[in-house]
Parts: structure tokens; C-alpha cells; sequence
């Protein structure tokens, strides 16, 4: 079993919460967040070179629907908006849970299909499972899973045909067919227990396999398609939070990582930690998609 993958760069960001990376591949760009601290970052693969704007709200997860000029379809943490970090536009689309003050949004991610998805958790105290995982369509806004305390490790398998998702705090990542067409979901049933941490952001890559980030649990664990754990990836930070393939041939793998709640000792022995990680890896991942346009409902009259 796998335990290390080549460090290629580290982009030294800090960030208190780094989440929802995805790599670009018209612009050979990869970009990500800081929730807590209300950014967006950009970093140009080719010039090495970092663009980052202060988000109006905390933007947890997004699809982008074009870099020139930058148009995002996101999930604040109070609901989903289109928005342009260039001018600050933006333009809620629905805010699904004005009646949960103590909720925001999480991970999301784009299917297949073009459709969004995000999910939502209690935001401080002590966490009760008060989230939703929503899917946001042509049609809408559709809550689809409930009673969810993290909301994570949101993906899809090559074919479209079965959803992946952990409610964190279980340290399982469970499975559901899912209907292209549609994007309903049915048969739910475990997928894999973590072997140490807890689960959060995942990916697919091409050859069906899961790879997750371990929060906790300094490290990267893979998946066969059955569930099998097939690799074990060690990391110099305790609290990776999402992974992303990109690169442009695919082939190298993005961890964002964090520094939220950890004291000045454990910053000091963690010196990447908060940093985005790229790793040179044997595997090969799969182009992010993209939202589709027509999915879209219109904004809210202003």
C-alpha cells in the first residue's frame, strides 16, 4: 500500500480554511477558497502566479462558468449566487434556509449533467445534524438529503450512474445510485470506512477510484470502486480538507489544507499547514465539469 506522494510545489497561502479546489483546464489555472477568511484564489500553473479576491460572503463551493470575464455559479455560506469577483457582482439565485440562522453552506460540486449541488451544517456549537444536501436545477431548488451534520466528499463516478458523500463526523463515505436524467438518488448504502481522520473532500479519478482527505487525519486515502482501500497517502499537514486533479495531463493532486482551530505549538510543527499542496501521482483524474446555463434559474428580482 502506497504511503507518500512526490511534493511538487506548495502554495503558501495560510488559508484558516481551505476548501473546494478544482482545477481549470482551459486556463491550465487551479482555484480554490478560504471560507473563514472570505476569499477566492486563482494560480496560474504555467506563471506560478496567484490571483485572490475578497468574496462578499463566505464562499464555501463553486463551478466556473467562464474565466474572461471570471463568472462563478456558487454557495455562500447564506445560499447560491451567480457572481463575478472582478466586478463584485452577484446575484442570489435562492437562500433555502433564511429560517436556520445557525446553518451555512459547505461542499458542493457540479454534476455530470451541469447541475449544482451543495450541502449545509450547523455552523457553531455543538453540531447537531441540522443540514440539508441540496440540488439546484432548472426547476429550482430540491433538498435531497437530510439530517446532516458535515456535509462532504461530494463526487460522481465516470459513468454518472452513483454519487459519493459522507456526513463527516461518521468516518464513512456512503454510495447512491443516481439517475442521470434527473438527478435523483436511490439505494443508499456504505461505501468505506476511513481508516483514520475523518472524511472530507474526495474526488474521482479515471479509473473509478476515490481519492479522500483525511481531516485529522494527516493523509489521503484511495478507494477502488468496490471500496477496497488500495492506498494510503501520508501528509505533512493534520487537516487536509479537499483534493483535485489537474495539471495538464491530469496527473497531478491538489490538497487544501487547514489551520482552524489549532493552537501556535501545533502551527509551528505544522509549517504547510493551510498551505495547497500539489502532488506528482501515478493516477490520472478526470476534467472538472462545468455548470450548464440552462440549469440555471433565474437570479431573485433585486
Amino acid at each position: 500500500m502506497t504511503d507518500s506522494l512526490e511534493l511538487l510545489i506548495s502554495i503558501d497561502v495560510a488559508n484558516t480554511l481551505g476548501e473546494g479546489v478544482q482545477w481549470h483546464a482551459q486556463s491550465n489555472s487551479l482555484w480554490w477558497t478560504d471560507i473563514h477568511n472570505s476569499r477566492l484564489y486563482r494560480f496560474d500553473w504555467q506563471s506560478r502566479t496567484l490571483d485572490q479576491w475578497r468574496t462578499p460572503d463566505r464562499l464555501t463551493s463553486f463551478g466556473i462558468l467562464s474565466t474572461d470575464p471570471v463568472r462563478l455559479l456558487a454557495s455562500f455560506a447564506t445560499g447560491f449566487a451567480l457572481y463575478q469577483p472582478e466586478t463584485g457582482d452577484l446575484s442570489w439565485i435562492a437562500q433555502p434556509e433564511t429560517g436556520k440562522p445557525g446553518n451555512r453552506f459547505n461542499d458542493g460540486r457540479v454534476d455530470r449533467q451541469g447541475r449544482f449541488w451543495s450541502g449545509t451544517m450547523q455552523d457553531h456549537g455543538d453540531r447537531k445534524p441540522t443540514g440539508t444536501l441540496y440540488r439546484l436545477d432548472e426547476a429550482g431548488v430540491h433538498s435531497v438529503l437530510h439530517d446532516l451534520t458535515i456535509p462532504n466528499a461530494l463526487c460522481w463516478s465516470p459513468d454518472g450512474k452513483r454519487m459519493y458523500h459522507a456526513d463527516t463526523p461518521t468516518g464513512q463515505i456512503r454510495t447512491f445510485d443516481f439517475a442521470p436524467e434527473c438527478g435523483g438518488l436511490s439505494g443508499a448504502k456504505l461505501f468505506a470506512e476511513v481508516p483514520r481522520g475523518k472524511p472530507d473532500g474526495a474526488a474521482i479519478d479515471a479509473s473509478g477510484h476515490l481519492m479522500c482527505a483525511l481531516f485529522g487525519g494527516s493523509g489521503i486515502a484511495r478507494f477502488s470502486p468496490e471500496g477496497e482501500l488500495t492506498a494510503l497517502h501520508d501528509l505533512p499537514v493534520s487537516q487536509p480538507t479537499c483534493v483535485a486533479f489537474g495539471g495538464p495531463n491530469l496527473d497531478v493532486l491538489f490538497v487544501t489544507s487547514a489551520t482552524e482551530d489549532m493552537t501556535e505549538q501545533q502551527r509551528k510543527a505544522e509549517p504547510m499547514a493551510g498551505h495547497v499542496l500539489a502532488y506528482a501521482t501515478p493516477y490520472r483524474g478526470l476534467a472538472e465539469c462545468t455548470p450548464d446555463e440552462a440549469r440555471i434559474p433565474k437570479p431573485q428580482a433585486k
